[in-house]
């Protein structure tokens, strides 16, 4: 209903009539307050009512007019009309859902779209206050705030359920009536087949580690009540509950989230899969250029990018990504104190066995980073058998070297020709040695690459020559040399015939 045509003596005098009459009850204000520098409080749409029925003879009766267009009109006037923010607090028990919000019901939890989330907490029986552990950069209210809490609260006892109360454990029932939202899944893939819905959001993802996760039904600030309490009624003790403080949604904020809502829906097809359209644009140009002073939020923006790549459009939501899915990730920050040794590769000061300072070729960030990136680029190219070799390879390797005393003198590694040679040192990359009888190259880095695809071929190299023809070089190297002798000793250790090893 529009606002009626009415003059500021009117609202003057619909106020005066209010402080004679009072308010009807179901007339009270639950989202604005019109307020006069006495600091009398006056609902809005209600004055409206009495001024149009002072001026104009209606009826009174403000059921029919707007909240914020009544706030706009009032302000314009001059009045000061405050946001009312009456919170609400609602305590979960094993045997009860009560709240200091008189229209709260259990039989209609759909009624929890109206409402935002302030905090949540568990209360132990002891009076001990627990509050989610939240990673950086996580939303703190969110209509999955009370849930999460208890998969924090309760992780390890939902994880020990077995498979069939776990695909039976009740989470949400709108009304009496309706049929229970059941299971706590392992993958969004087994949620969404078990409820045969496709690109929906009507859940929530909890990662407990080691690329592990739990996916239930969430929807609104209420539709995990049940399953809140069904974790107190199973797992808590006697008078342990948990608190949910809410307030009533402002009519901007319904608006917006249905639009925002309805709007990932729709970009969920048209970008193809992902929530996020320059997620999309990533995949196709490969690079993407972000302008902005700092703290506008391209970093932000660059998190929810990578989530929603990751989690092939599933979320965007940096923070539930789990640990084996963040390995994928990398960030690197440019810095004017930065070069081109600390970003690409460069000299770095070392200090010699003898005491004397030195310089070695150290890689820099970014070149870290392109070689991991090639890397499981490549690995994504490899069948299950060929990452099966490399990993038997490396874990010998591995094995063999985290076994080394560094500082023993008291075995060797020789030479064909009978000159020793010592470890001194190694890294993901690199075996260092020392070759103290060599006058003209008397330190070598061995590359691990290089005797991990030996290992891997399965050949049978009886001579350095073969290295050459199996690199596909012309020719031979120092290093080949001692990349032949550690495949040596890796092959006759395997058979239980060990090299002497010299270490220092």
């Amino acid at each position: 209903m529009a606002i009626p045509k009415i003059k500021l003596k009117d609202i003057m005098d619909a106020l005066k009539y209010i402080d004679e009459n009072g308010v009807p009850f179901h007339n009270q204000s639950t989202k604005y307050e019109l307020v006069t520098e006495s600091g009398r409080k006056y609902p809005p749409k209600y004055v409206i009512a009495v001024a149009d029925h002072l001026a104009n003879d209606t009826d009174i009766s403000a059921d029919g007019f707007n909240a914020v267009e009544t706030k706009n009109f009032l302000q314009g006037q001059g009045f000061d009309i405050q946001t009312k923010q009456e919170k609400f607090e609602l305590t979960i028990t094993a045997d009860a859902v009560t709240s200091t919000d008189k229209r709260f019901t259990m039989s209609n939890l759909s009624l929890g779209d109206n409402y935002k989330p302030l905090d949540t907490l568990f209360k132990k029986a002891d009076g001990t206050e627990i509050r989610r552990i939240f990673n950086k950069g996580e939303r703190r209210n969110s209509n999955q705030t009370m849930p999460r809490l208890a998969f924090q609260i309760f992780e390890k006892q939902i994880a020990s359920l077995p498979v069939e109360e776990r695909e039976e454990f009740p989470t949400c029932r709108y009304t009496a009536d309706s049929e229970y939202y059941k299971g706590i899944f392992l993958s969004v893939d087994e949620y969404k087949e078990h409820y045969h819905k496709s690109n929906t959001f009507e859940y929530m993802i909890y990662s407990y580690g080691n690329g592990r996760v739990f996916v239930i039904y969430s929807w609104n600030i209420f539709s995990t009540i049940i399953f809140v309490q069904e974790c107190l009624k199973r797992f808590g003790e006697i008078g342990d509950q948990f608190v949910l403080i809410y307030r009533e949604k402002e009519e901007v904020e319904t608006i917006q989230t249905e639009t925002e809502m309805a709007a990932q829906e729709e970009l969920v097809q048209q970008f193809k899969g992902y929530r996020n359209p320059y997620s999309s644009m990533l995949i196709e140009s490969k690079n993407i250029i972000f302008r902005g002073a700092p703290g506008t939020g391209k970093s932000y923006l660059a998190k929810e990018i990578a989530a929603d790549i990751i989690s092939d459009g599933y979320f965007d939501d940096y923070t539930l990504l789990s640990d084996e899915q963040r390995k994928q990730v990398e960030f690197v920050q440019f810095h004017p104190n930065y070069d081109y040794t600390d970003f690409v590769e460069g000299l770095r000061p070392k200090i010699n066995e003898d005491g004397s300072m030195g310089f070695e070729l150290h890689d820099g960030v970014f070149k870290r980073f392109v070689a991991r990136a090639r890397k499981n680029y490549e690995d994504s190219q490899k069948s299950r058998e060929e990452i099966a070799k490399e990993v038997s390879a490396n874990t010998m390797i591995e094995e063999y070297l985290d076994n080394l005393d560094l500082d023993s003198k008291e075995a060797g590694l020789q030479t064909l020709s009978g000159h020793k040679f010592y470890i001194t040192s190694y890294d993901e990359r690199h075996i260092n040695v020392s070759i103290p009888d060599n006058e003209t190259v008397d330190k070598l880095s061995i590359s691990r690459d290089n005797i991990r695809k030996m290992i891997e071929s399965g050949k049978k190299f009886s001579k350095v020559k073969d290295l050459t023809e199996f690199f596909g070089k012309k020719f031979g190297t120092q290093g080949y040399y001692y990349d032949f002798l550690f495949f040596m000793r890796f092959r006759q250790r395997n058979r239980g015939s060990p090299i002497p090893l010299l270490i220092r």
